[in-house]
């Protein structure tokens, strides 16, 4: 049987146009691929239309939105994840529009498809001391103690993702007279982040200690079999830190993310002063708007910010928009 345009060009998409021509990472070719199998799928469930014989023609607005509808519905998927979806439907018509332009239209009109809304969660973080505790639970009398200490060390140092952990070899190190790391973020994108003085310290010892410095390439994290921790693994590791340390302290959380710690080292930039421009390329943030939700779950400035200004904002008694009674009841029946 002949393939369909659909077969070739999605073939294409993934396995071409991605990761070579949009330089994208294979988390991203990973989390499209994920999406166009939960569509295949939906289209031989619930459409009647098998993989072999699934066209882009089949792929019309109301098809789209009912695999969205029942994402959420049957999937239990989260707003964030409908939109993910969403956001891979995009990318593969918007590629389509100059390769199939007898398909102008129905691209458009599927690019056309909005994002749903959600709340934006806050983001939670750990306090000081917190991360203290945290970083205090593995110990550096051991081999694994070292790694795993050095580990959370340079998660919470640079505010890192964790697949920018995870990627890390010893080549990205640079000590010297400027202790630094390089890290490769969304679209491919490096920033090179200093390192503080413990962290590098810690650092310098762990690459001593494995002899790292004899292969730069290999991984700078990894398991009892030389083999790259994974995302999965680094969350593992720091999951059984989180319970050693929620058992030793009072009040300390039961789950703490990878992700968490990252939020952690921006809230406490932001309580030391740091603006908001310099945080978000520690972060790596495309857009300072992303970078702007720091700020905004600052209630405790924010509550002591306030507090400063009550004088100043006590209206004065004599003020003529307080006195003029009739003005405003005037201007309250406009």
């Amino acid at each position: 049987m002949k393939p369909t345009d659909f077969a070739n060009e999605l073939t294409f998409f993934l396995s071409a146009y991605l990761p070579s021509q949009r330089n994208a990472s294979p988390n991203t070719v990973k989390a499209y691929r994920d999406a166009f199998t939960l569509l295949i799928r939906y289209c031989g469930e619930e459409a009647g239309i098998s993989p072999e014989r699934l066209t882009i023609q089949h792929l019309d607005i109301p098809l789209l939105l009912a695999f969205l509808q029942e994402l959420e519905e049957k999937h239990d998927s989260s707003v964030a994840t409908r939109n993910n979806r969403l956001a891979a439907l995009h990318s593969f018509f918007r590629f389509l529009q100059t390769r199939r332009p007898e398909r102008l239209l129905q691209c458009q009109q599927v690019l056309a498809i909005p994002r749903k809304r959600q709340a934006q969660p806050v983001a939670r973080y750990l306090s000081v001391d917190e991360i203290k505790t945290l970083l205090a639970q593995p110990g550096l009398q051991t081999r694994q103690g070292l790694r795993d200490t050095v580990l959370l060390a340079t998660l919470y140092d640079t505010g890192g993702r964790v697949q920018e952990i995870a990627d890390l070899n010893p080549e990205h190190i640079r000590m010297g007279a400027t202790n630094q790391v390089s890290l490769t973020g969304k679209g491919q994108k490096r920033r090179v982040l200093p390192l503080i003085k413990p962290t590098a310290r810690l650092l310098a010892d762990y690459l001593s200690t494995f002899r790292l410095a004899e292969n730069r390439e290999q991984p700078l994290f990894f398991n009892h079999t030389r083999t790259r921790l994974t995302r999965g693994g680094i969350r593992h590791i720091l999951g059984k830190y989180v319970t050693s340390a929620s058992k030793a302290t009072p009040n300390f959380p039961d789950k703490v993310s990878p992700h968490m710690l990252r939020h952690s080292k921006a809230m406490h930039l932001l309580h030391a002063g740091t603006p908001l421009p310099i945080i978000q390329a520690v972060l790596g943030h495309a857009d300072i708007r992303t970078t702007m939700r720091y700020a905004r779950a600052n209630l405790e400035q924010m509550r002591e910010a306030l507090e400063k200004t009550t004088l100043v904002a006590q209206p004065d008694p004599d003020s003529p928009w307080l006195i003029d009674c009739e003005l405003i009841t005037w201007l309250k029946s406009l």
